[in-house]
């Protein structure tokens, strides 16, 4: 797989017609591409500072499981982790994709879980780039270049918060969204605009 090829592409999940994908950029290239960006400042000792706007939690009421035969007897259903129907998430996740053509994204191929017996291959893509930062510190990174290109993601998440639900339409709480469907096993995140101080802090080194 040399020249950039992998053994699965983005196209796996539906992403296609992309400006430019960043395929697992250092922590170094991810901090200056922000800056660059103008998604965060540097304060005083180096720290990124960013910006995650009126969202700082985890939005709770915004998360939704797709509730289909395959997992839902293994979901502890109620209040906490709440049902949404698969065609919502095919209409959110179509309107997605066609958001992020002509975009640049940002791709970190990493790990979950450290035990090599259990851990769990899943490749996160972001439109931004603190975003994908964000990611490369949650998870553990593969950083090997021909495991990278060999790397098949067992889940793969896609953020991308200058997206929004249309709640009447697409039976989401708010135009903000965290979706998980076990079935295609992806996850879906949006509508997390930036606009406020942010308390989220990395170090280039």
């Amino acid at each position: 797989m040399a020249g950039g090829e992998r053994k699965v592409g983005l196209e796996a999940v539906g992403i296609e017609g992309a400006s430019h994908v960043y395929w697992n950029p250092s922590v170094a290239a991810l901090y200056e591409e922000a800056v660059r960006r103008r998604e965060a400042m540097i304060a005083a000792d180096g720290p990124l500072v960013c910006r995650t706007g009126q969202h700082t939690g985890r939005s709770p009421n915004d998360k939704f499981i797709v509730k289909e035969a395959g997992s839902e007897q293994h979901v502890a259903w109620g209040k906490v982790n709440r049902p949404i129907d698969a065609e919502s998430f095919d209409r959110i996740h179509r309107r997605m994709m066609a958001h992020l053509r002509g975009r640049d994204l940002f791709v970190q191929d990493c790990w979950a879980g450290a035990d090599p017996d259990f851990r769990l291959p899943v490749r996160v893509v972001t439109e931004r780039a603190w975003h994908s930062l964000f990611s490369h510190h949650l998870f553990i990174p593969e950083t090997d270049p021909v495991k990278q290109a060999a790397h098949e993601p067992q889940f793969t998440v896609i953020d991308v918060p200058s997206f929004h639900a249309n709640p009447a339409a697409e039976h989401t709480n708010s135009e903000v969204f965290i979706l998980l469907n076990f079935l295609r096993v992806t996850g879906a995140i949006g509508g997390r605009t930036t606009r406020a101080r942010s308390r989220s802090r990395f170090s280039p080194s």
